[in-house]
């Protein structure tokens, strides 16, 4: 298993898919915010990740702005590398939790000074 920064979220599918959870979070870190210039894991917008009953896969994760113009390929993006990842039929539910920087894995990434 991977070496997880102290921030790092635990994610349903890490108790009950382990082997599946690397290359998941592998896979939706090639997803960036063109605007911050971080990926979305390390930014801490995939909240969860869990495998449904069905067989397919759902995701939950939120933007750092509800109202970020690349929301919706974003979105797009995520469930298509959650696909690659996960190898299933993945579904993504929007949050609605408020991002801030504390979520990030590791918060002092925001040191590169864009944010006072």
């Amino acid at each position: 298993m991977s070496e997880e920064t102290p921030n790092t979220l635990r994610w349903t599918l890490e108790d009950t898919h382990p082997e599946l959870a690397e290359t998941a979070r592998a896979k939706l870190r090639e997803v960036v915010d063109p605007e911050i210039g971080l990926d979305i894991i390390a930014l801490g917008l995939v909240r969860d990740v869990s495998i449904e009953d069905n067989g397919t896969a759902r995701l939950k994760m939120i933007l750092t702005t509800p109202f970020c113009p690349y929301g919706p390929a974003m979105v797009e993006m995520t469930r298509a590398k959650g696909q690659e990842g996960l190898n299933m039929p993945v579904t993504v539910e929007m949050g609605m939790d408020v991002w801030d920087f504390s979520m990030m894995e590791d918060p002092s990434a925001m040191d590169w000074g864009l944010y006072n």
